[in-house]
């Protein structure tokens, strides 16, 4: 039996190209930790910035030999260590957090917190399971930043991306009058969440939820002593004109996450994946998310 699996990776960030798949030795679940072989991992934007260096240049990645790539998956236990109950063989999915880090999901296997993990429901199989942890938790922590609506005006940008949809449809259960900014071709999804629907977004907004990652140009948007929410940690735009600005630095949340994927089972929270790619092609997949436009999540198998 091989003691080491395959990983991603990059040494010298430099986009797609620098990506490197790499032998790494086995290490067994130490206390509190499972071990899950992984079916699926998810390609998502913050995966694109780290292969690029951005969180290296903003001096929050300093690992010395590598920097592992992914956050999110789905898999299913083959090993527990002292003090977990989750049996072997449970389909899970879970949250990896932090940039800092030698090792990321994009991978045969990874060793994790037994708290970051959650069952995934019969009804959902794991390849669309494993696009559901990041944006689903990230979703749900940005609208805890937002806190209840009491029927004021909200407007999500990137509205039809996966941490977007998930925005729309929680912030709706806050009481927020949401409103999505998209595409032309993405309003029927955008709606078919309970949302209004727009292309083009004028200032005066009482909350903006930055899903896209607009920026100075999304706190534009927002009313005088409003609130902006951004998704860029290390670097929101300052306060200006009285608003609050808070930012999302998503985090594992186990308990969380099992809601969230039955919600996603029962579909009342969206969950779509683009295509399942062989992790050899990881390098072609952050080509094609890079190009933008695309509906739905990468999924890489190892």
């Amino acid at each position: 039996m091989s003691r080491t699996f395959r990983t991603a990776v990059v040494r010298t960030p430099g986009g797609p190209d620098s990506i490197e798949i790499i032998d790494v030795p086995i290490v067994e679940p130490g206390p509190g930790q499972v071990r899950v072989e992984i079916a699926g991992a998810a390609v998502n934007p913050v995966d694109l910035a780290v292969a690029s260096g951005l969180f290296h240049r903003r001096g929050l990645v300093n690992q010395p030999h590598h920097t592992g790539l992914g956050w999110d998956f789905a898999g299913t236990v083959t090993a527990v260590g002292p003090g977990v109950e989750v049996p072997v063989g449970r389909r899970v999915a879970g949250l990896i957090d932090g940039f800092d880090r030698d090792f990321g999901t994009y991978a045969e296997q990874l060793v994790v917190s037994a708290d970051a993990i959650a069952p995934v429901p019969d009804g959902l199989d794991l390849t669309t399971a494993a696009v559901v942890p990041l944006n689903g938790l990230a979703a749900a922590q940005l609208v805890d930043l937002l806190g209840d609506g009491r029927g004021r005006s909200l407007l999500v940008t990137g509205a039809a991306g996966a941490l977007g949809g998930n925005v729309v449809a929680l912030a709706r259960e806050r009481g927020w009058q949401v409103t999505g900014l998209a595409r032309t071709q993405d309003e029927e999804f955008v709606r078919g969440l309970g949302a209004d629907f727009t292309t083009e977004a004028a200032p005066g907004w009482d909350a903006v939820a930055d899903a896209a990652a607009l920026q100075e140009q999304g706190i534009a948007l927002v009313r005088d002593g409003g609130l902006f929410v951004g998704v860029q940690p290390g670097a929101e735009p300052a306060e200006v004109r009285g608003i609050t600005v808070r930012v999302l630095v998503a985090r594992p949340d186990g308990a969380r996450l099992a809601w969230i994927l039955a919600d996603t089972a029962s579909g009342r929270l969206p969950a779509r994946v683009h295509a399942i790619v062989p992790l050899d092609q990881v390098a072609s997949a952050h080509r094609s998310v890079a190009k933008g436009g695309v509906r739905g999540r990468y999924v890489l198998q190892p």
